[in-house]
């Protein structure tokens, strides 16, 4: 059945600075299912911007509601194949995010500081891609660092709130697809987005292209789960071994 979300969080997401001070990249739109998306302030410091400790401690709060939300954030939520190999990890993602945050401590210390630290760096090669980053066309490597439209700093950043929340939430909280391609009726989810999928569609208006980001992002949500398209976008076509791939580096959500 569908609409299967109440509400819906666009995020995009920043790797700059330290983990508690504001940044001005970080942005956050909220859609109701009969009304845009509207900007959502960081409420721990007024008139300023977020930070990646306020918006996952907010995070927490909000997904321990009854409210179904569908949350999208525009880092990734894992590494390719090759890494989990390089370093002899388990094909296990929980396990994963205790590893890296054992290595990448990014919740208390800025990226940049810890890849000044290289005795400390676990990484990977720029050229390795996960399956849906390949499939997206554009997406760049999670160790693709100081180019362009870099998703390396975010995601190196963001992992460790995702280790916070799964600890904090449990069974709460649905990461998709770690947890299962179908999304439990009734449960809250987040999922990785990439808004270059659809920032083109949504007249960008007087927002800043952060803003934009964020907010096409909780857009597009919110009209595939009112026309019925997220459910085939929540069960890309894969064979059963790329399922078996993604389900252990992640899916971009919208990726077919």
């Amino acid at each position: 059945m569908y609409p299967a979300f109440r509400q819906y969080i666009g995020i995009d997401y920043s790797g700059a600075g330290d983990p508690q001070r504001s940044q001005s990249g970080i942005r956050v739109f909220l859609a109701e299912r009969d009304t845009a998306p509207v900007a959502v302030s960081s409420p721990k410091v007024h008139g300023k911007h977020w930070s990646r400790q306020a918006l996952a401690e907010w995070l927490r709060e909000e997904l321990r509601m009854g409210v179904p939300k569908l949350v999208g954030i525009d880092h990734a939520f894992s590494f390719p194949m090759q890494y989990f190999d390089q370093y002899h990890l388990k094909a296990d993602w929980n396990e994963f995010l205790v590893d890296f945050r054992q290595h990448w401590p990014t919740d208390i210390q800025a990226v940049e500081a810890l890849r000044r630290q290289a005795e400390q760096m676990r990484t990977g090669k720029a050229t390795w891609r996960r399956l849906t980053e390949i499939r997206a066309g554009g997406a760049k490597s999670v160790f693709h660092f100081d180019v362009p439209g870099q998703v390396a700093k975010s995601t190196h950043a963001g992992l460790p709130w995702l280790l916070f929340l799964r600890n904090a939430l449990g069974d709460r909280i649905h990461f998709w697809p770690f947890d299962g391609w179908e999304i439990p009726a009734g449960k809250s989810a987040l999922a990785e987005i990439y808004p270059s999928l659809w920032n083109h569609t949504f007249p960008i208006e007087n927002r800043t292209p952060d803003e934009h980001d964020a907010y096409v992002s909780a857009a597009w949500l919110c009209t595939s789960d009112q026309d019925g398209s997220l459910a085939n976008y929540l069960r890309p076509d894969l064979t059963p071994e790329e399922y078996r791939y993604a389900q252990i580096e992640g899916w971009i959500l919208g990726v077919r």
